[in-house]
């Protein structure tokens, strides 16, 4: 499979030869939108490697409120956390479009990661990344205001994700997920009315711009400068 994986992801950050054979385990399956691909308690220990579409991971909490927790896209493994653990799947993962994936036993996985170093070591990546994420949003909480904690989501999604704009000059983005406000709350750690402010805030402000689902960054640079975000990857 020919495909210019982000660095972003998991395949991303792995040597040809070893991305390729990875490529050839487990069995592909696709998902239509809206199906879940792994149930929030369940006990199955297989991972998924996602080949194309794009998903989100929803926790849901024992009151029923729905959080949000990341976006993965071609290239990114999902449901590794509870397969190492041996513990119960953490969150729903659920198809945003027609997705593509394989699934790979945990026994493989392990396998595949003793042979090829690098593939544990973007693995090792992988995890502090997410885990630099999640520590990231628990500062922000205390640290910015919430049109601050917005950007920062918005920018750190745009610099993991983005398209360049056909209309841009380089410096316009499309978020490259489709997110409604209520997932950008979840995400951003706000309330829904709370988010919608922030966000015609930034409107106003030129750093982006809303269409139905869908978000561009008029400027990126900006954007980050705004938010205090460096210009690197946070995944």
């Amino acid at each position: 499979m020919n495909h210019a994986w982000p660095p972003s992801t998991f395949l991303g950050r792995l040597r040809n030869a070893t991305r390729q054979e990875l490529l050839s385990q487990g069995t592909p399956i696709a998902y239509p939108p809206h199906r879940a691909l792994l149930q929030q308690g369940d006990d199955s220990r297989h991972i998924l490697l996602i080949t194309s579409g794009v998903v989100k991971v929803v926790a849901s909490a024992e009151s029923g409120y729905d959080m949000l927790l990341a976006v993965r896209i071609a290239g990114d493994l999902v449901g590794e956390m509870a397969a190492f653990e041996e513990r119960p799947r953490s969150g729903t993962v659920i198809a945003c479009s027609d997705v593509t994936a394989r699934i790979i036993q945990m026994r493989a996985l392990e396998s595949f990661l003793t042979r090829h170093p690098d593939a544990m070591r973007a693995i090792l990546h992988m995890l502090c990344a997410r885990l630099r994420w999640a520590n990231r949003r628990r500062v922000d909480f205390q640290a910015y205001d919430s049109m601050t904690r917005l950007a920062r989501v918005l920018a750190e999604l745009c610099q993991a994700y983005a398209q360049p704009a056909p209309d841009g000059d380089g410096k316009r983005c499309d978020l490259g997920v489709t997110l409604t406000q209520k997932e950008l709350a979840s995400l951003a750690g706000l309330a829904l009315n709370t988010a919608e402010k922030s966000l015609r805030a930034l409107a106003s402000r030129g750093l982006v711009e809303r269409s139905y689902r869908n978000i561009t960054i008029c400027d990126v640079p900006k954007l980050l400068e705004f938010a205090k975000v460096v210009a690197d990857n946070p995944y």
